[in-house]
């Protein structure tokens, strides 16, 4: 138990980790500027108005230019251009969707599948947002599944130009940001065809307004209209009809078509080369992640922060009336979410430094790309699902304040609930890393479809699972961390807990695969089979997390070299990976990994730490160097109301 008395410092040095200097340059800013502050009430005009004026001040700072690389002007710091996004979020979540797709999507399809004649002419121009643009992937029959898109673009050898075209409302570019009001050209995903035969799905710059606004020849666009929450952002509809876009149009890093339409790729499979495509596009998921984190922490802020002050109902004997957090039950509602936004914190740092580390490397180890690409998806599922429950149980937490509009969390709430479905719907992402974890030969999987895949996996996979995957490469681990039996472990052990994660993502996994052998032993339709087990793998897939998740904060723990804070996060772990255990205690139970009376036992302990831990929750979310001036009159009017009391 700490009991020294902590300082907020040493805790937000730890959490800002190696880009400490660019969050708080960000932080600066935002404190300089009343364009940066969260506004409400305005039109839809307006608010779109809003947030291209604070996109176009954001591009005039070094913000802008840490995600693009040196020679076009920038910085080539994506781990910084990350944090700087993460801080930027806090201010309104519209700008940071905004600012994702001009930088992130547009400026980062370009940088990453195009080639040095797509950088000179256009990255300069992303990056100072002389040219909006768009990221036209998503169509209205087909959203995760954008192997099967079908706008097609046809090159024609007279012309030495593709031909864009949507054949039907079906396949019209849908939910695309910058496209209602201020995107002036489009990176347009569609079906390459060449010479009659399909190439698979490209990436094309095609221009859809000129300088004065108005739609290029052949393109129509339509504003979504009002959604459910990030009205600062434009998204619109795109439709193309036969519109000609320049042989050099075709983003070719990847694949080339040469001017009498002959095609060539360094990967010959097509469908490898479509998920190679992808792959590189990971970034999109990482920052989603991190800015539902950033609103995680902003929620947590301001309902522990109203929960300090709020009183309700006088003790026995007490002339005064109860802070609401004294309550254990107000701790338990806050206090392990906090816990999971901590663990959760220090993965996402983990994933942003092996992103940073493959940024800038073209020929960066196959292995460790699949590895950020797996993680990158699960953790955008987790962390998106956890915004979304964390706001919930803040808003509650706060009453009828937390209601208002101005106190930002039912904004938080409407602009975060597209996060579990937008860059990846979080279902059809934990299915890509159960994928990832049932085999070490991706290679094979990422050239099949899912029949293949699962004739694959009842053929000659099981096996592997069970001597070369994650799965058995725990094992010897997992008897290593076992530190006896369940009776002589110490439930606040870290290498029991460890032994617990691990072990149940070893069973999972491994049950899962002998599902998959015994429905195809028997006969089995490869889809039917696949979909009989879906459960299981998506079951795996969160295991698997939850069990990378603590890894990461445990290895955080370790590096901290202050012994308070150390000490402090430890028990901040403790809570996170027993309310973990409180969560799935029944499955352990079922399987013989937890006894009634240690379940119970765990119970008692989360209570115990909820206790501890709350007369440290100012400090711990004060950590997360939120600025005053982004924090509502629910924080502000409750904490001068208490001073004058």
């Amino acid at each position: 138990m700490v009991q020294v008395t902590l300082e907020v410092g040493p805790l937000r040095a730890f959490l800002d980790g190696r880009w400490a200097g660019i969050r708080e340059e960000v932080r600066a800013q935002i404190r300089a500027s009343e364009l940066l502050r969260p506004t409400t009430g305005l039109s839809v005009e307006d608010y779109r108005a809003r947030v291209l004026e604070q996109t176009r001040m954001i591009s005039e700072t070094r913000s802008a230019r840490l995600f693009f690389p040196r020679e076009y002007g920038g910085e080539s710091d994506m781990g910084g251009a990350l944090a700087a996004f993460e801080t930027i979020a806090l201010v309104d979540l519209s700008l940071l969707v905004k600012i994702g797709v001009q930088y992130g999507l547009f400026g980062g399809v370009i940088r990453r599948l195009g080639t040095e004649r797509h950088h000179q002419r256009y990255l300069r121009a992303a990056m100072t947002m002389e040219l909006p643009g768009c990221f036209a992937m998503t169509e209205t029959g087909h959203g995760s599944d954008v192997q099967s898109i079908r706008t097609t673009a046809t090159y024609d050898p007279s012309r030495e130009a593709f031909v864009i075209h949507t054949p039907d409302d079906d396949a019209r570019k849908d939910y695309i940001g910058n496209v209602a009001r201020d995107g002036r050209m489009a990176a347009v995903f569609a079906q390459l065809i060449t010479g009659g035969e399909g190439r698979g799905v490209h990436v094309f710059l095609v221009p859809i307004r000129d300088e004065r606004g108005r739609p290029c020849p052949g393109v129509r666009i339509e504003d979504c209209g009002l959604k459910g929450g990030l009205n600062g952002v434009d998204n619109g509809r795109l439709w193309f009809d036969q519109v000609r876009a320049p042989r050099d149009a075709l983003l070719d890093r990847f694949g080339t078509v040469a001017r009498d339409g002959a095609y060539s790729s360094p990967i010959a499979n097509e469908t490898r080369r479509f998920f190679t495509m992808l792959g590189t596009l990971v970034s999109g998921r990482v920052s989603v992640a991190g800015a539902g984190l950033s609103a995680s922490k902003l929620a947590m802020t301001i309902a522990v922060r109203y929960g300090l002050t709020r009183r309700q109902f006088r003790a026995a004997g007490s002339g005064q009336e109860v802070i609401i957090l004294d309550y254990l039950q107000h701790q338990r509602r806050l206090l392990p979410a906090l816990a999971m936004t901590y663990a959760l914190h220090f993965a996402q740092e983990a994933l942003v430094e092996s992103l940073h580390r493959a940024a800038d490397g073209d020929s960066a180890d196959e292995s460790e790309q699949r590895q950020l690409e797996t993680l990158a998806a699960g953790l955008k599922a987790v962390s998106t699902w956890h915004t979304t429950q964390t706001i919930q149980t803040c808003r509650e937490a706060c009453g009828g304040a937390g209601y208002l509009s101005v106190n930002r969390l039912t904004e938080l709430k409407a602009d975060t609930d597209v996060f579990t479905t937008f860059e990846g719907d979080n279902t059809v992402l934990l299915q890509l890393v159960a994928k990832g974890l049932l085999t070490n030969f991706r290679d094979e999987f990422g050239s099949m479809d899912t029949v293949g895949m699962v004739r694959y996996v009842a053929d000659q996979v099981v096996g592997a699972v069970l001597e070369r995957t994650a799965a058995r490469s725990l094992a010897q681990w997992i008897a290593d961390l076992m530190p006896g039996s369940e009776e002589e472990a110490n439930l606040l052990d870290r290498r029991y807990h460890l032994y617990l994660v691990a072990w149940r993502e070893k069973h999972v996994l491994e049950a899962a695969a002998r599902r998959l052998q015994k429905l195809m032993a028997n006969g089995g339709d490869p889809f039917t089979a696949f979909n009989v087990v879906q459960d299981h793998l998506l079951l795996a897939a969160r295991a698997h997390v939850d069990r990378v998740v603590l890894e990461h904060f445990t290895a955080a723990i370790d590096r901290c070299a202050e012994p308070v804070t150390k000490a402090l996060l430890d028990q901040v772990c403790d809570l996170f990976v027993l309310s973990l255990l409180e969560r799935e205690r029944a499955w352990f139970l079922e399987h013989g990994q937890l006894s009634a009376a240690r379940a119970k036992a765990i119970i008692t302990n989360v209570n115990r730490l909820c206790r501890e831990l709350r007369p440290h929750a100012r400090l711990l979310v004060d950590a997360f160097g939120i600025p005053e001036e982004l924090l509502p009159p629910l924080v502000r009017e409750a904490e001068a109301a208490r001073v004058g009391r």
